[in-house]
C-alpha cells in the first residue's frame, strides 16, 4: 500500500483498551492512580470508559471475562473509522485476520490483526436508526 492511498481507517488512535478480570477492582484502582471521579459503566457492566483529559479514552473491557476467553495480550488499540464497512472492506485486503462486524449498540466494531498477530479494534459510531 502505498503512503499516498486513501484508508476509510482514520490515523488517530479513539481508545487504548485495558482487558480486565474484575471491573469494579480495576475501575477503583485506575480511578484511584489517575485522581479522577468514578462514573458508571455501560454495555451491561462490561465496558468503562476512564475520564481522560485527552481525546484518547482509556476503555476498561471485561468482555472476554465474562465470555471466559480472558487472556493477557487482547487488543488495546482502538482505530476510529468513519463506514464501519469500508473499513472491514479494506482491511479484509490488508490484514491475515481480520473478524466479523459486531454491532454492540453505540458502535460497531471489528478485530484484526498486525503481522506480527498484534491485535487491534476498529470502530464507527452507529447513527441513530441504524440497521447494521
Amino acid at each position: 500500500m502505498s503512503a499516498d492511498s486513501t484508508s476509510p481507517i482514520q490515523n488517530r488512535i479513539g481508545a487504548v483498551f485495558v482487558h480486565v478480570t474484575d471491573m469494579q477492582r480495576a475501575i477503583t484502582w485506575y480511578s484511584t492512580l489517575l485522581g479522577v471521579p468514578q462514573s458508571a459503566t455501560s454495555h451491561e457492566g462490561l465496558i468503562y470508559d476512564v475520564p481522560m483529559s485527552g481525546p484518547t479514552g482509556l476503555t476498561l473491557d471485561g468482555h472476554s471475562q465474562v465470555r471466559g476467553t480472558f487472556q493477557p495480550g487482547g487488543p488495546l488499540l482502538m482505530l476510529q473509522a468513519g463506514d464501519i464497512h469500508a473499513a472491514h472492506a479494506f482491511a479484509s485486503e490488508h490484514a491475515k485476520e481480520v473478524g466479523p462486524v459486531e454491532d454492540i449498540g453505540t458502535v460497531s466494531v471489528f478485530h484484526l490483526a498486525d503481522p506480527d498477530g498484534n491485535r487491534l479494534i476498529v470502530y464507527a459510531e452507529n447513527r441513530p436508526g441504524h440497521t447494521d
